[in-house]
């Protein structure tokens, strides 16, 4: 239908057009049309329903469909100009507008969805149930308190109905919009009004029927699960703020809903292995999704949950252990009783991470330690059947436990007396955090050892060991662990696999390593202090690969072998580096890799600049390097450490860009990860030298030192092989280049001014399209750009034959500037028409960025000014032309002429009032559509 199609394209934003253009004309046919639509709908809805319905009528079929979305559209209007997230379908809330009243305060208005739901097929009754989405989601300010309350009710009253009948909910879309509709009436409503509804304690009671139903038959439509369990978990989660005498019954059916969650997982092992369905603890993302939510229910009467869990684990514990025991093991069987304890080790972790500080009591505290007594016995079973037996998906279940224990009870802020220790001594000899550290240690070295091969179980187990390095408290208990000094002393293949180099793991795998030693370095930095000799037997092993490395660049190599020692090593010290945030620390550090080691890298850009997953990494590494984190690169004043690392990353970058350009054109899918992405590093590295206010760049022109200069060149060579279009898509690449551009607008002028007019007619064209993209950092850096490039131009006209002999470098430098802008004089005035188009008309997210390059445009065009002051007056009524030629005057109140930098913070202060007042003047009624302000066309 046309008015479903018309209110579709009324709530799309149109990107050809000025947002709040857009959201005027939107907002109007809100206020104009949008009602009547609806009320036209519904009214040819009950027409129809009040008819015999011929399901075979296709016609009539047709007109319920349209009619239906047409409702659905209205509903799904974007009514406030702030669509909210559609990945966030839980807290939507639908802003009803307060003229819309009288239809919903209707009962007949929702019983006509809900007749309609009963009375059509399941291709129209889901559309029925997505109305009712929305009703249910109208936002409560729309009612009074006792209006809310009937409405309340009759929202129930319909769900009960739905649920006595549940036919329709066999059909999995309609079952879908059902488990949507519940978990919404949870997040618009309160517990304490739901319980007060007459028909709450029946409902809750169908509610929990239905829930335990579908979680049993957990093949039925697995992606709706997420909405019943939302509906339980934020029923449960508010309990404690209940202030009702009505009974919420949750205490009764919250214990149900995790038990049945948790033997429906159970009962799903065998079929999925029988029958080689797709396992669900295969979707981790999905899995760790609903475990959170049912970590708050399963801590309602948490004493039922314990019980089971610790019977359950019981049984299928003392299974497994007979299979391993016996003398003919069933692959097959074992295979079903490792995924069934591999859900248990989740559940355990999923109820010990639910604890929560102020509903806990000692009771709960040593039911969890029962419960975890039983996870770290099975750890020590299955860690004693390595490396003959293993099973992944048990692994992974162990570090979520691990993980979960971990930030529910060890930590800074660890209540010693916990009396989760209670039952862990008698059972374990674990008496507090120190003992867990040790357990938790020693896991994660067995994990490295025996598990090089399975880069899931490395990824996890690395991304633990990099929690546990987090918080000075911890560092001092693990440093103390015998374990852990033997990682610091042993970090070598022979001891843990995944840091070989053999042809068995694929490049990608290597990435851990910087966790690793990311991890590894934090714990040696605890006692290191100046002790240069701890330092250099840590680097040890690193020390060896590198000369083996050096010795085979001498020599005919096998390139495949060097290139990954060469990779991981580069990985290695990019965590090491990263760790290290003192000046001694990072002192050690460079004194170690500079000079001999950082010509290896060097020569391996040189050679392998066409594979990025080498260049990658090294490229990575020197940005690392470049940072000046916590001020670890200043230096002590007799070092050239900052020069020479300046000039060593000045090389390597200088050979990449040259390297990388000689590859001619790539294709589109290839340009990225062959050319773009090295590229958006070398900028990264660049700025984080020109902004680490650790090397005095003026030296190098003084000394005849062309590093400096041959990087700027090699920035420019790179940026003109990279398109408009390309800059803005990638977001990488934006991130690096335009911040960089702003580096070098703010210290390095002359650069700029000295380039050819082709590159600076690129680069202010890149400004201008940036000005207006989406990426705050990306318009901010153009604004700031712009800003230091106007300010520049400004000044030097303002020095211009005041002072002829001082600054005459200077003023040939602003003059070549200056002779640049009267040669392209259009480049100014179009930037401020993007930027006073961004302030009147659009949602400007960074307006005090936007304001200070605004002034100077203004005050160096003057006349332009004025004709697009002009030109947005004379396109508005009479009556509304003083009001804007006031809002202009206002705009400059107090501003003095060629005063830039005092008038700054003056302009910026007016520029907030001025949006204000032209949005006001430009929103009431009988102002005209107004265009965009660019009169360059």
């Amino acid at each position: 239908m046309i008015l479903s199609e018309l209110t579709q394209e009324m709530n799309l934003v149109d990107y050809s057009r000025p947002s709040a253009k857009h959201r005027k004309i939107a907002t109007s046919f809100r206020d104009t049309s949008l009602k009547d639509i609806l009320m036209l709908a519904c009214s040819l809805l009950k027409e129809l329903l009040a008819k015999p319905l011929n399901l075979q009528d296709q016609q009539q079929q047709s007109l319920a469909m349209h009619l239906l979305k047409l409702v659905l559209n209205c509903l799904n209007f974007d009514f406030i100009g702030n669509s909210a997230d559609e990945s966030a379908d839980d807290l939507c809330t639908v802003q009803i507008p307060a003229n819309w009243r009288t239809i919903f305060l209707e009962p007949e208005t929702l019983d006509l969805f809900f007749d309609l739901y009963h009375s059509l097929p399941p291709m129209l009754s889901q559309l029925a149930l997505s109305c009712l989405v929305q009703f249910a989601s109208t936002r409560r300010s729309l009612f009074s308190n006792p209006e809310r309350a009937k409405y309340l009710g009759n929202l129930i009253k319909g769900v009960k109905r739905i649920l006595e009948n549940p036919q329709g909910l066999s059909d999995p879309s309609n079952y879908h919009e059902f488990c949507r509709f519940l978990a919404r009436l949870k997040t618009n409503y309160q517990l304490g009004e739901l319980v007060m509804v007459k028909e709450y304690p029946e409902v809750i009671r169908l509610i929990a029927n239905f829930t335990i139903t579908s979680l049993q038959h957990w093949e039925f439509a697995p992606n709706s699960v997420h909405y019943l369990l939302t509906l339980w978990q934020r029923m449960v989660a508010s309990v404690p703020f209940v202030k009702s005498t009505e009974p919420h019954l949750l205490d009764t059916y919250a214990p149900e809903i995790t038990k049945a969650y948790i033997t429906s997982r159970l009962e799903s092992v065998p079929v999925v292995v029988r029958d080689g369905l797709e396992d669900p603890l295969d979707d981790t993302a999905t899995v760790f999704q609903q475990l959170e939510q049912l970590c708050t229910v399963s801590r309602c009467e948490y004493e039922k949950t314990c019980t089971l869990l610790v019977q359950l684990f019981d049984q299928n514990a003392r299974n497994y252990q007979k299979l391993l025991h016996s003398s003919s093991r069933n692959p097959l069987e074992l295979t079903v009783q490792e995924g069934r304890l591999a859900w248990l080790v989740y559940f355990v972790g999923t109820v010990v991470g639910g604890r929560l500080t102020y509903t806990s009591t000692d009771e709960h505290d040593a039911m969890d330690g029962e419960l975890s007594c039983r996870v770290f016995q099975l750890i020590s079973l299955l860690d004693a059947q390595l490396p003959r037996s293993s099973n992944e998906k048990v692994e992974l279940a162990i570090l979520w436990f691990l993980d979960q224990f971990r930030k529910t009870y060890v930590g800074d802020q660890l209540q010693r007396t916990s009396k989760v220790y209670a039952r862990m001594s008698e059972v374990l000899g674990i008496t507090d955090d120190s003992h867990v550290l040790e357990t938790f240690v020693a896991k994660i070295v067995t994990n490295l050892k025996y598990w090089g091969r399975c880069e899931p179980v490395i990824s996890r187990t690395l991304q633990f060991l990099n929690d546990l390095s987090v918080g000075y408290i911890l560092l001092k208990k693990l440093v103390k662990i015998d374990a852990v000094k033997f990682m610091l002393q042993t970090h070598t293949s022979k001891h843990f696999p995944f840091l070989g180099v053999n042809d068995n793991y694929s490049l990608s795998d290597l990435r851990c390593r910087t966790t690793f030693y990311t991890a590894l370095t934090r714990l040696l930095m605890v006692d290191l202090g100046e002790d240069e000799d701890e330092f250099e037997n840590f680097m040890l092993p690193l020390t060896v690969s590198f000369e083996t490395l050096t010795q085979i660049f001498n020599n005919s190599f096998k390139q495949e072998e060097a290139k990954r020692m060469l990779i991981g090593l580069a990985r290695d010290l990019r965590g090491i580096a990263f760790a290290l945030n003192t000046k001694t620390s990072y002192t050690m550090l460079f004194d170690w890799i500079y000079p001999s080691y950082l010509t290896v890298l060097q020569r391996a850009i040189e050679l392998w600049y066409r594979e990025p997953a080498c260049t990658t990494p090294i490229l990575k590494l020197m940005a690392e390097l470049m940072q000046n984190r916590s001020q670890r690169l200043n230096f002590d004043v007799s070092s050239p450490n900052g020069i020479l690392l300046f000039r060593e990353a000045s090389k390597m970058i200088c050979t990449y860009g040259n390297q990388i350009l000689s590859l001619g054109t790539l294709s589109k899918d290839q340009v990225y990860p062959l050319k773009l992405k090295g590229i958006s590093i070398c900028y990264s590295a660049l700025k984080s030298a020109l902004c680490g206010n650790y090397v005095s760049f003026g030296v190098f022109k003084l000394y005849g030192d062309n590093h400096f200069d041959n990087v700027l060149q090699a920035f420019v060579k790179m940026l003109l092989s990279v398109s408009h279009s390309d800059l803005l898509q990638y977001r990488k690449l934006s991130q690096s280049y335009y911040p960089l551009l702003e580096c070098l607008t703010q210290d390095h002028m002359s650069f700029i001014t000295s380039l050819e007019p082709n590159v600076l007619i690129y680069i202010l064209t890149s400004v201008s399209e940036g000005l207006t993209a989406l990426d705050t950092i990306v318009s901010s850096s153009c604004c700031a750009s712009l800003d230091y490039i106007v300010t520049y131009l400004f000044k030097h006209i303002a020095k211009e034959g005041k002072k002829p002999l001082r600054c005459k470098e200077i003023s040939q430098e602003g003059q070549r500037l200056l002779h640049f802008m009267q040669q392209n004089p259009e480049v100014l005035p179009q930037m401020m028409s993007i930027l006073m188009n961004t302030i009147i008309f659009e949602d400007c997210r960074n307006q005090w960025s936007v304001s200070r390059p605004l002034l100077g445009l203004i005050l160096l065009n003057e006349k332009y000014f004025s004709e697009l002051r002009a030109s947005l007056i004379t396109s508005q009524p009479d009556s509304k032309q003083e009001v804007l030629n006031q809002c202009f005057r206002n705009l400059m109140e107090g501003v003095e002429q060629n005063l830039l930098v005092k008038n700054r913070d003056r302009f910026t202060q007016n520029m907030s009032v001025f949006r204000r007042d032209m949005a006001d003047a430009l929103r009431n009624e009988g102002a005209a559509e107004p265009s965009s302000l660019d009169m360059m066309s």
